[in-house]
């Protein structure tokens, strides 16, 4: 009886620790599942750290163009600027210019007008010239002999004589001077007369509508 119960025990405890693996094995893949998906879980979070370096990279990109333009409409400014100032300097310099010009003009014409009105008035005093024997102001004859259209002559620039700071030049037995001369008594013959008025007028042979007054020494 003792050998039947050592033996039933024996049984019972090898029944035991063959059953006891088994349960073990089929707990184990069980268990073993969670750390295999906690393992293949663990790179996700690698993957979304780098998807933001991924994304700062593309955005580097995308702030450089940004200022591209950026640069391009300051640049576009400047030049924008530049050509503005360019034209306003020029507009001001025509301008300026434009003004010169009138008034260059201006002057012209009221010169032009005072030499007429010098010439209307040696013109009217021609129209009565003094008569032979006819004396100016200052005593000197007018004879007819020595001066008017009949009388005439070529005189330089460098010609007469220096006297007192002013340029005479011999004429019927007098010097005249002026305090300048035009250029045309220079090109052409010239006469003098003495006018009704009393004064004594230098006349262009080939145009007696060119006359300027002149004094006598």
């Amino acid at each position: 009886m003792k050998v039947l119960g050592i033996i039933s025990t024996t049984a019972v405890f090898l029944l035991f620790g063959a059953t006891v693996p088994a349960f073990a094995q089929e707990d184990h893949p069980e268990g073993a599942k969670p750390a295999q998906h906690e393992e293949q879980a663990k790179p996700a979070p690698k993957q979304e750290q780098t998807k933001p370096q991924k994304q700062e990279e593309q955005a580097k990109p995308a702030k450089q163009e940004q200022a591209k333009p950026q640069k391009q409409e300051q640049q576009q400014q400047q030049q924008a600027k530049a050509s503005k100032q360019e034209q306003q300097a020029k507009g001001q310099q025509q301008q300026e210019t434009k003004q010169q010009q009138v008034k260059t003009q201006q002057n012209e014409e009221k010169s032009q007008q005072h030499q007429q009105r010098a010439n209307g008035q040696a013109q009217e005093s021609q129209g009565q010239y003094a008569r032979n024997g006819q004396k100016d102001s200052s005593g000197h004859v007018y004879n007819e002999s020595h001066f008017g259209p009949n009388h005439h002559a070529r005189f330089e620039a460098n010609g007469g004589r220096e006297y007192n700071g002013r340029r005479e030049y011999s004429y019927g037995g007098y010097w005249f001077y002026a305090g300048s001369y035009p250029a045309w008594f220079y090109q052409q013959d010239v006469y003098f007369i003495l006018g009704a008025d009393g004064l004594w007028y230098a006349v262009a042979s080939g145009n007696p509508s060119l006359t300027f007054q002149v004094n006598i020494g």
